[in-house]
């Protein structure tokens, strides 16, 4: 079959973006799953964090499935919901849609430029929830707010919360950023384990002044990546919880892919919400040949670049100035 696609990213947070309601696409989840070990393959493939997969919605603008580089679907991603919200936002000639995604219908509006004229989009990250069986985490707590988890480290002391994709986060000094620590405790986090039989996303935080952080993130199904859009917001949430920030103001999260903005919300019944700001940038539109059942063997039959990813590159040239500051080291 040939499949058309769209190469993007947020945050340096990279996708293929595939629009089966517009195509007439007709995956099974197993396809999905296919295609994104062969697709996303850095070495034999074109090379992603995961695919997105924009559906048609029944009570959303859009619907948005997302799979990750490993073959496992996430239940949300903030960085590739901002792709999915220009997508769909240029598509049906509007500033402000909903999309459906596994756990919400979430809204994303298109916003002011983060950085020079990049495309900028502001996503809802929600729900969010605090009790460790929605991770799921197994310990004898209902909840953990900055605390120590023996068998992790006898040092660090971690956060639990799911936005709804699950968090561990750990706020840390600018010589835990640089060690194998946040590497040894992924990846015993998310193998064979006592703690997360699901796995889970591990961040490590550094406050560098008031209201801008830099955050690290071990992303479960992926590893390291640029940035992890949720894990971005749920570090945001946990300093302003532990009064490192403050609440219904936008903060400035550095991470190794350049920046965005979040801000933190809390409604009326006491739940929160935070908005995620950032770039949604388009690197090209291709074509290619290839059997979904057997989708590592493909060939390539255009590709058209965009000139977006030069701004960007500016951006991150700036977050790196401005991060060389304070972690006195080169990202």
């Amino acid at each position: 079959m040939k499949l058309k696609f769209t190469k993007c990213h947020g945050s340096g947070n990279d996708f293929l973006l595939i629009d089966e309601e517009e195509l007439d696409y007709s995956f099974t989840d197993k396809d999905r799953q296919n295609l994104a070990i062969a697709l996303c393959d850095r070495s034999s493939g074109i090379g992603a964090d995961g695919i997105l997969f924009v559906l048609p919605s029944e009570k959303a603008d859009a619907k948005m499935r997302i799979f990750n580089a490993d073959g496992s679907e996430a239940s949300m991603c903030g960085n590739g919901l901002r792709c999915v919200g220009r997508y769909v936002c240029e598509r049906l000639g509007k500033n402000h849609i909903v999309v459906e995604t596994m756990k919400a219908d979430l809204h994303v509006q298109k916003s002011e430029p983060i950085f020079g004229d990049i495309p900028t989009y502001t996503v809802e990250i929600s729900p969010v929830l605090f009790q460790l069986d929605a991770l799921p985490m197994n310990i004898d707590k209902e909840q953990l707010m900055n605390e120590k988890i023996p068998q992790l480290s006898d040092q660090l002391m971690f956060s639990a919360v799911a936005v709804p994709n699950p968090h561990l986060i750990s706020m840390v000094d600018t010589e835990h950023l640089f060690t194998n620590e946040q590497k040894q405790i992924a990846e015993y986090v998310n193998g064979p384990n006592d703690l997360f039989p699901d796995g889970v996303n591990v961040s490590f935080v550094k406050p560098l002044e008031k209201g801008t952080i830099y955050v690290r993130t071990y992303e479960r199904g992926v590893g390291f990546t640029n940035a992890c859009g949720t894990a971005m917001s749920a570090s945001t949430l946990i300093t302003c919880l532990l009064g490192y920030n403050e609440k219904e103001s936008e903060i400035q999260v550095y991470n190794p892919g350049g920046k965005v903005r979040c801000a933190v919300h809390q409604k009326s019944n006491g739940d929160y919400y935070m908005d995620l700001i950032g770039n949604a940038t388009y690197l090209y539109h291709a074509e290619i040949d290839l059997d979904v059942k057997k989708p590592e063997t493909f060939t390539w039959i255009h590709k058209t670049e965009f000139e977006e990813q030069q701004q960007y590159e500016e951006l991150e040239q700036h977050a790196k100035d401005y991060l060389s500051q304070f972690l006195k080291v080169e990202i």
